[in-house]
């Protein structure tokens, strides 16, 4: 039976919540990391859960890897069959499965940012550029591209998308017709870029994510497998997600919705790399029967420094979930 003995009432009702979706709002301190590996102690132990039918999904490596020590250390030997990840990784293991069954291969080679800046330089010519062609400094503009490829992935806009976007804003009586030339010239080499990489067996990191929301989407069968398998979902650090990542999270919840989310709506770190505070906002609007549950008892810090940040952090109100 999992020790819930030093657990607070909030801590004690996210640990042994039942089936559905639940937001769990907690700020640093409060024992946000403590409450997931516990549920999931619960949910293996109590609710007698085969350990490979939970997902556990994180930002960072630093993260999954520990909460994987902290599940090593309270569970029995023989649990080792839980998928605890980044989100990365487990795009990253999803698509060297499946990424077959959309024309990708499996086999693909992941770059690094710096190897993308060079794949993208080694094929510069490949996307018919005008207005950024770059005629002094043949690098200058690459990293700007990467970073603008990269961050319409990340708000799961595809090169379609993005095509839609650009005739429409083509036929926009007010729109100069410089704008009009960089939009169009952005528009072809996006869909240039992502065939590029497709020809030549090789993705970037946002790929893992858009990739993997493509197979979901477009291939029911291998949806439904997932799924299927994974009958609990837990994301912590949910603040820091991208609006892809959020909507791999729920696709991946199904029709049962037992996702449980756990993040501070004060404390969104990643903006630069697309994190969405939205998606806490939101989580109730895409789950209205969710139960939120707060944590609020700060166990790591004084109430003097407790006092300070609480007076700091009311100026992000009223866009608080507490």
């Amino acid at each position: 039976m999992p020790d819930t003995s030093t657990s607070n009432t909030e801590q004690l009702a996210a640990v042994t919540h039942g089936t559905g979706p639940l937001l769990i709002i907690a700020g640093a301190g409060t024992g946000k990391t403590t409450v997931v590996t516990k549920r999931i102690e619960h949910l293996i132990l109590e609710k007698k859960i085969d350990p490979s039918n939970i997902l556990a999904l994180t930002f960072t490596e630093k993260a999954a890897s520990e909460m994987q020590t902290r599940i090593d250390e309270i569970m029995p030997y023989g649990y080792a069959d839980m998928w605890i990840e980044t989100f990365h990784a487990f795009c990253a293991r999803l698509l060297r499965e499946n990424a077959i069954h959309i024309g990708l291969s499996p086999s693909y080679q992941l770059l690094t940012e710096s190897q993308s800046l060079l794949f993208l330089k080694k094929n510069l010519f490949s996307l018919d550029l005008d207005y950024f062609a770059p005629l002094g400094n043949p690098t200058k503009f690459l990293q700007g591209l990467v970073q603008h490829f990269s961050r319409l992935k990340d708000d799961d806009i595809s090169p379609a998308d993005y095509g839609k976007f650009a005739k429409k804003f083509s036929s926009d009586k007010e729109a100069l017709p410089d704008e009009i030339a960089k939009t169009n010239e952005l528009s072809n080499a996006f869909t240039k870029y992502e065939k590029l990489k497709a020809e030549n067996d090789v993705m970037d990191f946002s790929d893992l994510i858009s990739n993997s929301l493509k197979l979901l989407r477009e291939r029911p069968h291998i949806l439904k497998k997932y799924q299927e398998r994974f009958t609990f979902i837990l994301v912590d650090e949910f603040q820091d997600t991208n609006f892809a990542q959020n909507e791999l999270a729920i696709l991946l919840s199904g029709k049962d919705k037992n996702i449980t989310v756990v993040g501070d709506d004060d404390q969104s770190i990643y903006r630069w790399r697309g994190a969405a505070l939205s998606n806490m906002l939101q989580f109730r609007s895409h789950f209205p029967d969710a139960k939120v549950i707060s944590l609020t008892k700060n166990y790591r810090s004084t109430q003097k420094i407790l006092d300070g940040a609480y007076r700091l952090i009311q100026n992000n109100n009223p866009y608080r979930l507490e």
